[in-house]
């Protein structure tokens, strides 16, 4: 769900308005915030009625959720990509920290504020099922992680179990810091600190 995505369906045609809806909460919501962002600055950008967002979405915490869920299929594509370059299990591991890489140098329209998923989390409350569709996107990143281990580490699964999470901190913990700094040098450095680590396993 990148913000800047702008295609139609065809010549002349214009997509879907649950696309136009989701393309336009993407751009709003990563640049302005969650909360910051109405309904009436959402659909007056994507160019729909409001009675159409509720044709498509049943509340605005709706259309939160499919942002989430999309922007984390936009991020499995991204680390698909890079792991289908993948020449063994290190390159695995760190395909993940290249895909979030890939995701810090989209064009966003105000700059790269950091990790998407995480910035929405933090402004919805506890209990929030918008914070456990994040949750599972970042849980699900671990296992990605710690399956390339298991085939680097096949006899030493409490390595496997801890290396992971290792990684997918270091990971985070970049990715916290190049939205801050505007710029995904972190990530790049994270990757070489990962890669140092993998080659003394």
């Amino acid at each position: 769900m990148s913000e800047t995505g702008t295609r139609t369906t065809g010549p002349g045609r214009r997509r879907p308005a649950r696309e136009r809806l989701l393309a336009a909460a993407a751009r709003r919501f990563y640049a302005d915030g969650v909360t910051a962002t109405g309904i009436d600055t959402i659909t007056t950008e994507a160019g729909v009625a409001k009675m159409s967002l509720y044709n498509n979405f049943s509340s605005k915490s709706d259309l939160v959720r499919a942002y989430l869920d999309a922007r984390h299929e936009e991020w499995l594509a991204l680390y698909t990509a890079r792991l289908e370059q993948a020449q063994n299990p290190r390159d695995g591991v760190l395909a993940a920290f290249d895909a979030y890489a890939d995701h810090a140098a989209f064009a966003y329209e105000r700059g790269f504020r950091g990790c998407g998923l995480l910035n929405a989390a933090a402004e919805l409350p506890a209990g929030d099922e918008g914070r456990s569709v994040v949750r599972r996107h970042k849980e699900q990143v671990e296992r990605l992680i710690a399956g390339h281990l298991e085939e680097l580490l096949p006899e030493r699964p409490d390595d496997v179990r801890t290396m992971a999470e290792h990684l997918s901190f270091l990971l985070e913990g970049a990715m916290a810091r190049a939205g801050l700094e505007g710029d995904g040098s972190r990530l790049r450095h994270a990757r070489a600190m990962a890669a140092a680590l993998l080659d003394r396993l």
